[in-house]
């Protein structure tokens, strides 16, 4: 309620009703129209400093492509050259952000990034990390799921709207952010020839990439889902945002073998290629393969860094279970300690889940199936119990794992 009094006094100023234009009064107290006008100014100037001291800290605080490898080195085992590309492109594309373009006219090109590498290697948890360092919006897509516009599924703009609520629909925020778009090799085209047709969800979708992939100011639902005519929209420039794909690829590898004439499996090779790795083909990879196994060659050309992930073998698959600082026991030993129960495992139970998920082939994604079958009857029962200690044995280990449905399945495979 406004009032102007000769009674009344700014609870702030101290004016009296007399001496201002306006005095509004509370429950207990007054305000003029002066104190509010300086209340608005101060919490305006609060913002804005604010947000230039965030962008100082961006720029002083950014990490150097090593510093970024470091901190990926704690979460992931292995995978030295993946890290390192993907280090050094993130690192350009931030100082992109906070180059001064006022001194020059060169404008530095975003570099998106393209990963290639077996299912359970990785490539997910590689960005989902660079993210967690960055402390910028992070957003997941599955390309599988992304049509053509005009049929059931998602449409391209979907995966900016996935971007502005990580951002909590902050759009300067989102412009900033990176998006890792999965299984991109699932949107390969099936010939060699181009589509003539509408292609529901393979070229068709590649075409409609490019204008996000490349920077473009794009119209988004902010609640996702077709666009409507009376639909408000979210204009969103995809200019500074980073766009990570990766794919498992499956069967690349002979497009590799055929472009160095040579073979995947088998004992014959040509002389001049005696010293080639037929074991990690993938080191060998170009663009050119990816052109082969169906992608099309504007969406190949705006994703110019290109880097593979090795295939886990034994060794790398034992450290990843214990090592890491988010590994997977640690996880359980943790989810026990919730419940004030110590958990602990002899040394060749590691080995055992290590030799089954080799056996399965499931890659790191094996290992948290077999440990989540070994403990699941242990998770139901000691809650309720009251123990206090569990004590995993090798005997233990094998006895869950053979009475389950994943080693029948298995066997069945067999």
């Amino acid at each position: 309620m406004a009032k102007k009094g000769a009674n009344d006094f700014c609870s702030f100023c101290g004016r009296s009703g007399s001496e201002v234009n306006l005095l509004i009064s509370g429950i207990s107290a007054h305000i003029c129209d002066r104190c509010v006008e300086q209340a608005y100014q101060i919490v305006k100037d609060s913002v804005n400093t604010g947000k230039d001291a965030a962008d100082v800290l961006d720029r002083k605080n950014l990490p150097n492509p090593q510093q970024i490898k470091t901190f990926l080195d704690q979460y992931i085992i292995g995978q030295d050259d993946a890290k390192r590309y993907l280090s050094v492109s993130v690192y350009n594309h931030y100082k992109r952000l906070l180059q001064d373009t006022g001194k020059d006219e060169i404008e530095i090109e975003k570099s998106n990034i393209i990963m290639v590498g077996p299912t359970g290697t990785g490539k997910t948890l590689l960005a989902r990390t660079i993210a967690k360092l960055l402390h910028v919006p992070f957003a997941i897509v599955d390309a599988t799921v992304l049509t053509e516009a005009g049929y059931v599924g998602e449409d391209i703009e979907s995966i900016l709207t996935r971007l502005l609520q990580a951002a909590d629909y902050d759009v300067a925020a989102a412009e900033r952010g990176i998006v890792f778009i999965d299984e991109i090799d699932k949107i390969a085209r099936k010939g060699d020839n181009p589509s003539i047709t509408r292609d529901v969800s393979g070229e068709g979708v590649q075409q409609g990439l490019l204008k996000l992939l490349e920077g473009s100011v794009v119209n988004v639902p902010p609640q996702g889902g077709r666009k409507h005519p009376d639909q408000k929209m979210i204009a969103v420039n995809t200019k500074n945002i980073l766009f990570v794909c990766g794919g498992a690829f499956d069967g690349i590898e002979r497009k590799i073998a055929q472009r160095l004439n040579t073979r995947v499996v088998g004992y014959a090779a040509a002389q001049k290629n005696a010293d080639v790795d037929r074991n990690e083909m993938l080191k060998y990879i170009i663009p050119q393969d990816l052109k082969s196994f169906g992608l099309i060659p504007e969406i190949i050309g705006r994703l110019p860094i290109l880097t593979y992930l090795n295939s886990l073998d034994r060794d790398a698959l034992r450290r990843i279970l214990t090592e890491p600082k988010n590994s997977i026991i640690k996880q359980y030993v943790k989810l026990f300690e919730m419940d004030d129960v110590t958990l602990t495992f002899d040394e060749d139970v590691y080995d055992y889940i290590v030799d089954k998920a080799v056996e399965y082939k499931l890659g790191a994604r094996g290992l948290r199936s077999i440990v989540e079958t070994i403990m699941i009857d242990a998770m139901f029962e000691i809650p309720s119990t009251g123990e206090k200690n569990l004590h995993v044995t090798k005997a233990y280990a094998v006895e869950r794992l053979e009475s389950s449905h994943l080693d029948r399945l298995k066997n069945s495979h067999e």
